[in-house]
């Protein structure tokens, strides 16, 4: 058993939650909170979401008692709660929270996102790009979430080279891409399954990554850890061709190695 702390990510907050609980129970809803952020809510907000999950309905004072968030901080996250959609009230002798069902929460965040991205679509002026440019990515989501776009948005070829790991991160818009009969080429570290790919074994550095679509985009760079990890993103011709290069030797090379085993 261990106590459960809402704040451990954040080391500078208070702790919440003095409940004793087992330690995947505990991980499991840390997770569950970074995935509400996701949602719009904050840390506090997120966190008194879950609790009002367990307890069912709380009013302020039992709410800021159970946390051990300070009373006027649990009033202003229960109201952001309120009016971002993922609470009710209910006004009795004294007004209690509930939370808003999470199904029905997080439908009601996606279809508000899903309208505003179409209004944004149709409303905002067509985005200036600089065709070219080096660009530099950080944070391991934004990384992962370029490398998801480049991979959707493939229309005849894709080399990459990344750790067995990191490609079944992406397994299912490998098998899509194969089984539209797009060139799929990988260089991985480990055995890697994937019908309609062509793949070679290699020694690989577990956080490196290079991507290359439709010989015209690349992506690379090191994922060595949630924070600081960092790639390059170009549709520079030159550099494009260069990887190109690196990885057509590099695959010769392995080719040769397997003809001389």
């Amino acid at each position: 058993m261990i106590i459960f702390l809402l704040s451990f990510i954040d080391k500078k907050m208070s702790p919440y939650y003095s409940i004793p609980i087992k330690e995947h129970e505990w991980r499991r809803r840390m997770e569950n909170v970074e995935c509400l952020m996701n949602f719009g809510l904050t840390r506090q907000e997120a966190n008194l979401y879950v609790l009002l999950v367990l307890e069912g309905e709380l009013n302020g004072y039992e709410a800021a008692k159970k946390s051990g968030i300070s009373r006027s901080n649990t009033y202003n996250a229960l109201a952001g709660l309120v009016e971002k959609g993922a609470a009710y009230m209910s006004e009795e002798d004294t007004v209690k929270y509930q939370a808003v069902p999470v199904e029905e929460f997080c439908d009601n965040k996606i279809r508000d996102l899903k309208k505003s991205k179409k209004e944004l679509a149709a409303k905002l002026p067509k985005q200036r790009i600089n065709k070219g440019a080096y660009l530099t990515i950080k944070g391991e989501r934004q990384i992962l979430d370029k490398f998801t776009n480049m991979l959707r948005e493939t229309k005849e070829r894709v080399y990459v080279s990344a750790s067995n790991e990191k490609l079944n991160m992406f397994r299912e818009y490998f098998t899509d891409l194969a089984g539209r009969g797009i060139k799929v080429v990988i260089i991985t570290n480990e055995p890697f399954e994937l019908k309609g790919a062509i793949i070679y074994l290699t020694e690989h550095k577990k956080e490196q990554i290079r991507l290359i679509t439709d010989s015209t985009y690349v992506l690379t760079g090191d994922l060595v850890d949630r924070y600081n990890a960092a790639c390059l993103y170009s549709s520079n011709h030159n550099l494009a061709e260069v990887f190109k290069d690196a990885l057509a030797n590099e695959i010769k090379l392995l080719e040769i190695k397997k003809g001389n085993q």
